[in-house]
């Protein structure tokens, strides 16, 4: 640990002209908290002093010379990357940038069919051409995981001229894979790998967590440091690492897509968790993987769910018994006041802090609670969504250049079969595209989204319930 591991100078230097007791005839219109609507004012006025704008001394995020270069600068060093930039957009605008930054229209780039939708995005921004390659399916844990070498070795044979790699790892719920063989693979090729590493923050506290993909070799890798890391909700990090690409490229799009008034309570929040993480010590990672363990034996006394072991040992994974749905315990859960992060029709997902959890007993009285509730439930058909990729590697029944040129009609998606989707339909969370814009809609399609609607999944999508819009092709 270095002495400049506790240093947050972005904060740091907030902190201090806030106790300069400033008087603001600038923007925005609060004025350090002092105008706000009397009955909100306790829940933000710590904040709202933290929440100013490009004053001398405090730089600026789209270009960053003094404090703001210097927190970018310690975030680098800490997380080994050549250079790292604060995002105030969530990982989306990492992930839309490190794409648009390559790709071209009709460009073409390899990319993860169980990707977030922000890759999604910006594929359908760029005009590039996706080789889809799909995740083998998990039959244990009923899940898609990743692609087999032999997928992405296949795609790049056949598709040399590729833009990039783009690969998520971990997956939400925490799983790794053999990412490095892959990265090298593509790099034998002249190809840069992009990893949406969102989930993947605290891997750079080392184990028993596993290795971030940035030292393992990926070119970029973008983080959600808010999801596992003690930062502000849309505060991430885009680390680069490259002889590949140029950082000048990534910088250009991510101040075209990120607001040209970027909040210093998100970017604060980014200094102080690097800051965090990087001094977290080793008692408190002992107290940390202590609690997890209390947590996870206390979940096991559930008789409706087996508790999963994930390679990430923050992500608690309840795998629940036949005839009961995920989205059925989360709600039991939500009951009694307990809050997961995602369901889906056989899983709930928890996922523990980088601290110390605290509230045990209540924990293990809902728990006793729902296994009374749930003993007489009706039986609910289990959603098989191993059908959904028959191929190893597709591509888009229509381009995006092609599909700008059309206009979509909207039909009742139990007659959808065969018909191109004109927008995708997004299980949220996880915010993977069940149906990609651009896809051939299949019987396993209409069958697996009509069983998430009937179980309580949210779609993300408008009018699911009227219709969906196709294209008739």
């Amino acid at each position: 640990m270095k002495n400049n591991d506790y240093h947050a100078p972005l904060f740091h230097h907030l902190s201090q002209f806030i106790n300069l007791h400033p008087i603001s005839f600038h923007v925005p219109g609060h004025k350090n908290g002092t105008i706000f609507p009397d009955h909100a004012k306790e829940y933000f006025q710590s904040v709202l002093q933290l929440d100013l704008t490009e004053l001398n001394g405090l730089d600026d995020l789209h270009a960053p010379k003094g404090v703001i270069a210097e927190a970018e600068q310690l975030a680098s060093e800490y997380f080994q990357a050549d250079h790292t930039f604060f995002l105030v957009g969530g990982s989306t605008v990492g992930n839309l940038a490190m794409i648009l930054a390559v790709c071209s229209p009709g460009d073409k780039i390899i990319v993860q069919r169980n990707s977030h939708k922000s890759i999604m995005n910006g594929l359908e921004l760029s005009g590039a051409n996706p080789i889809f390659i799909n995740p083998e399916y998990d039959s244990e844990v009923e899940r898609y995981h990743a692609p087999s070498y032999q997928t992405v070795s296949q795609a790049i044979h056949m598709h040399p001229d590729a833009k990039a790699l783009v690969l998520t790892y971990p997956d939400y719920f925490g799983q790794t894979y053999a990412i490095q063989e892959l990265i090298e693979l593509a790099h034998s090729h002249g190809i840069p790998v992009f990893v949406d590493e969102a989930h993947g923050v605290h891997f750079s506290l080392g184990e028993p967590f596993p290795p971030s993909a940035l030292v393992l070799g990926a070119d970029v890798v973008v983080q959600s440091a808010h999801k596992m890391a003690p930062a502000m909700t849309m505060s991430s990090y885009l680390h680069m690492k490259s002889n590949m690409l140029s950082k000048e490229a990534i910088a250009h799009y991510l101040q075209m897509l990120q607001s040209s008034s970027p909040s210093y309570p998100l970017m604060a929040s980014l200094d102080l968790s690097r800051s965090f993480l990087a001094t977290l010590s080793s008692k408190s990672r002992a107290d940390i993987f202590q609690s997890v363990e209390q947590l996870r034996n206390v979940l096991q006394l559930g008789t409706h769910w087996k508790v999963l072991l994930g390679d990430d040992p923050l992500k608690i994974t309840l795998h629940v018994n036949k005839g009961i749905s995920g989205f059925e315990v989360a709600q039991c859960l939500e009951n009694e006041g307990i809050y997961p992060e995602l369901a889906t029709t056989n899983q709930v997902l928890l996922i523990h802090g980088l601290g110390v959890f605290d509230q045990l007993e209540k924990v293990e009285k809902v728990i006793k609670t729902i296994n009374e509730q749930l003993k007489y439930e009706p039986n609910h058909a289990t959603i098989d969504i191993s059908r959904l990729f028959r191929e190893p590697i597709q591509e888009l029944a229509l381009s995006h250049q092609m599909m700008r040129q059309m206009d979509p009609i909207q039909i009742p998606l139990t007659k959808a079969k065969g018909f191109i989707a004109a927008e995708a339909i997004i299980p949220y969370p996880p915010g993977i595209p069940l149906v990609a814009k651009g896809e051939r809609i299949t019987e396993a399609h209409i069958e697996i989204i009509n069983q998430l609607i009937e179980q309580g999944a949210t779609i993300q999508h408008r009018h699911i319930e009227e219709g969906i819009q196709v294209f008739s092709v």
